[in-house]
């Protein structure tokens, strides 16, 4: 068990003015989320789901971000805590991923909002396929609002600690003059957006690999042949929770995103459809063998029935829908930024 000091260490608080510094500390865990909760190679490499399968309760934690600064790996529940900011700062050591279908689990943390309000259908290719972005990526796709070479973060954070001013305006010009706009590598399935919006604007699952497979007959692209290994190897039932969760999030504000999302969690935890979600992280993250037995093992074996059940609203006491503090004179500028 880790000592209290090392618990309250989990996140580092600075204030001056009207600047907060918040550092996620557990860079050995490449700051994935705890209750507690950054340093190391890692902005944050998600929720600590290996500790949630070892039977751990972890309390849920709200951060409130003007501007984070994405220095390195941005997944999972690392990218909660960012992407919902007002200014979000990538560099050219980024790393963007939500990887949750290959974990058994789905795009939550309010990702079914900010994924679908990405150019064409690029959240849902990002969402399924757990495709990883650069900065660059990010910062063409609106995932980042800036773009700022690591090597001049010093110089911007110094400042940002002396803006004496909560406006915008104030701090997105700080931000400016250090930002630059970076180069879309040639590889990058972004430019391919045209094929991306054509598959992934399917109905179905089956659809979209179907038409990837008929894209990739035609051309030999990497960024195809990738995105269909990884949608043969994920849970058949993530992928099919993850596209309804994504397509209504289009319709959803924020708010109701994360209600759902979360009622969708309690669904995969109870594990009454599907233990995906144990069986997924006993694969990849305990005994990683990277071999794990999906059940149901095919995409044609979860109905609709099925996927119904993880947005139904669950009749047990124990599992009760998150409640949101109303939020009835929110500024102009909280609105989320995408």
């Amino acid at each position: 068990m880790a000592s209290a000091q090392s618990q309250e260490d989990q996140v580092l608080e600075e204030e001056t003015s009207f600047v907060r510094i918040l550092t996620l500390n557990r860079p050995r865990q490449l700051n994935a989320l705890s209750a507690q909760m950054g340093k190391g190679r890692a902005f944050c490499a998600g929720g600590d789901v290996a500790a949630v399968v070892r039977g751990i309760n972890e309390v849920g934690m709200q951060l409130v971000l003007k501007v984070s600064i994405l220095n390195g790996i941005v997944m999972g529940g690392g990218a909660g805590v960012s992407i919902h900011g007002r200014f979000r700062v990538a560099t050219e050591n980024s790393v963007f991923a939500m990887p949750e279908t290959a974990l058994g689990l789905f795009p939550d943390i309010g990702a079914s909002y900010f994924l679908s309000r990405l150019p064409g259908f690029f959240g849902e290719y990002v969402g399924l396929t757990g495709a990883r972005l650069d900065g660059a990526e990010m910062r063409a796709c609106g995932l980042a609002t800036h773009f700022v070479p690591s090597s001049r973060l010093a110089l911007l954070e110094e400042a940002l600690y002396k803006v004496n001013s909560s406006d915008p305006a104030v701090i997105s010009a700080v931000i400016d003059k250090f930002s630059l706009e970076p180069y879309l590598k040639d590889h990058s399935a972004y430019h391919w957006m045209d094929v991306i919006d054509k598959c992934f604007s399917r109905r179905t699952v089956e659809e979209i690999l179907s038409a990837l497979e008929s894209e990739s007959t035609n051309r030999a692209d990497a960024w195809i042949s990738d995105a269909i290994q990884s949608l043969k190897k994920a849970s058949p039932t993530s992928l099919k929770i993850s596209l309804r969760s994504i397509r209504e999030g289009r319709l959803q504000g924020v708010g109701q995103c994360l209600i759902r999302e979360y009622r969708m969690v309690c669904h995969v935890m109870m594990g009454e459809v599907s233990k995906d979600f144990f069986e997924g992280c006993r694969a990849i993250l305990l005994d990683k063998d990277k071999n794990p037995k999906w059940k149901p093992s095919k995409l044609e074996l979860v109905n609709d029935n099925m996927v119904d059940q993880y947005f139904s609203k669950i009749n047990d006491d124990r599992w009760e829908d998150i409640k949101l503090p109303a939020r009835s004179n929110l500024p102009a500028t909280a609105i989320a930024k995408l």
